[in-house]
């Protein structure tokens, strides 16, 4: 009787003594993310460049707005995998829906995250469409989308990020330019992930949905089941997300000796959203851009009240109705003939001592013009003067017609006259190109007609500068020398 006791009592010790090394029997912490290191831009400054990337969505895409059901539930499940990231590598992450047929979804630097309706109708679980976010939310968390803008070209340090693409934030047709024209914000929505990334992007996001109770292992399969589908949708994700190579396998291999726990299953949330989602006109990628050219997401946008209050203010206010200015002549903003330098990064110019040079706190984008002439969000009479560099672009001929067709689309109103010439400033060959469009002032309740002088050049980093001279038609050939004074002291170092 003794002996079973004492038996007994050494199964109990030796049983302890395994539990108590949890590596006796081959378990391993649970996995933590990792450290997404550091890169030349400011957490801040991601977010206002993500902001800025944002606004353009709005103008190029319907998206649906925060009331809907679909929407909501998102949101929900986003909140639920921001939870498990620790709150010092952690983003303002916001998450929104397009009403698109293609299975899509991406994210922006800073935190913003765009899931297509058909993303949602291809899962087949709530884990599956748990995964679509937590990748995308480890690109954010990994800072990819810069890295990558930085390999591209399209940046050069803070400066090249946050004054060449973001520009000053100012309105009417020097707004379409402030607020980054297609082509800088279109690079950042066409952004290519290397294998790396999306290795990358596959191991963290792994992390997140085990942190946040879902099957990793769904992340993988649900790529795996796009690859299988080919011509269903897959194509333009898989595009965007290129295959790093045995993703089932790679994310098997990562998670193997994790410690095994209960994974949530499929909720009756995401069933509902799904059946909610089969309500949702849905468009094509083809009907989107037709539509874009035409202004019409920009205005749908707002009419559902689709746009958030963080791209409001990011964008200066109302993201169709053109900013406007109180009635102003041109007694009210007649340049001086004494004239002043101006020395603003590696530009210097002269300019009217009446007019007066307005930079965005957020950039290194100038505006100069009279007081009268120019408002928060509107410029009717001045100069606005940006830089950045465009990653498709092999030509000053190329980026000059990018940024054009940039401002084309996000302005409707707006038409090219002619096309660019060839023009020598200061020994620097550029290009010349006049727009016409609708200007800020209202006469008898209508816009003024306006003419917009685009002058290109190229800059000394291989990027673009551009000088847009702006005032209303009927005033612009009292400006020209003026104009073509101040461009013929424009000196870039």
């Amino acid at each position: 009787m003794r002996e079973r006791t004492v038996g007994a009592q050494l199964l109990a010790l030796l049983l302890a003594a395994l539990m108590a090394t949890p590596w006796a029997l081959g378990v391993t912490e649970p996995p933590e993310l990792p450290n997404p290191g550091t890169v030349a831009v400011s957490k801040q400054q991601q977010e206002q460049l993500g902001l800025k990337a944002m606004s353009e969505v709005y103008q190029q895409m319907p998206v649906l707005p925060d009331s809907s059901p679909v929407t909501q539930y998102v949101q929900q499940l986003g909140k639920r995998l921001m939870q498990v990231i620790p709150q010092q590598n952690s983003w303002p992450y916001q998450f929104h829906v397009i009403p698109q047929k293609d299975v899509n979804a991406f994210a922006l630097p800073g935190g913003p995250i765009f899931i297509n309706v058909g993303t949602i109708l291809a899962a087949e679980n709530e884990a599956q469409l748990a995964g679509v976010m937590s990748h995308e939310m480890s690109h954010v968390y990994m800072q990819h989308q810069v890295k990558e803008m930085q390999k591209s070209g399209m940046t050069q340090g803070v400066a090249g990020i946050v004054g060449g693409i973001l520009g000053a934030v100012l309105g009417g047709t020097a707004g379409t330019l402030a607020n980054m024209g297609a082509q800088y914000a279109g690079g950042i929505l066409s952004l290519k992930y290397s294998r790396q990334e999306e290795s990358q992007a596959d191991a963290v996001g792994a992390i997140i949905m085990y942190k946040a109770g879902y099957n990793p292992r769904s992340l993988a399969e649900f790529f795996q089941k796009l690859e299988k589908q080919g011509g269903a949708g897959g194509p333009q994700f898989l595009s965007d997300h290129p295959n790093p190579g045995n993703r089932v396998e790679a994310v098997d291999s990562e998670i193997r000796d994790w410690p095994p726990k209960s994974y949530r299953g499929s909720t009756q949330e995401f069933a509902n959203a799904r059946q909610d989602a089969g309500r949702v006109k849905l468009y094509s990628a083809q009907e989107i851009a037709q539509q874009s050219k035409q202004g019409t997401w920009a205005r749908e946008n707002e009419r559902n009240g689709s746009v958030p209050a963080s791209v409001r203010n990011v964008s200066g206010g109302n993201q169709t109705a053109q900013p406007r200015i109180a009635n102003v002549s041109y007694q009210d903003v007649r340049p001086s003939g004494n004239f002043r330098q101006l020395r603003q990064g590696p530009v210097s110019i002269a300019y009217p001592d009446n007019w007066e040079p307005v930079s965005s706190q957020n950039s290194d984008g100038i505006t100069i013009g009279p007081r009268a002439g120019i408002s928060s969000g509107a410029v009717a009479y001045g100069v606005i003067i940006g830089g950045g560099q465009d990653q498709n672009a092999n030509s000053l001929d190329q980026a000059t017609q990018d940024l054009i067709q940039g401002m084309e689309q996000s302005n409707p109103g707006l038409r090219q006259q002619g096309s660019p010439r060839r023009i020598q400033v200061n020994g620097i060959e550029g290009r010349s190109v006049t727009l016409s469009g609708a200007s800020p002032i209202e006469q008898n309740g209508r816009p003024l007609s306006e003419r917009d002088w685009l002058v290109t050049l190229p800059d000394s980093q291989g990027g673009l500068l551009y000088l847009v001279f702006i005032a209303p038609e009927k005033d612009f050939g009292q400006l020209r020398s003026t104009y073509e004074r101040m461009l013929d002291s424009l000196q870039v170092r």
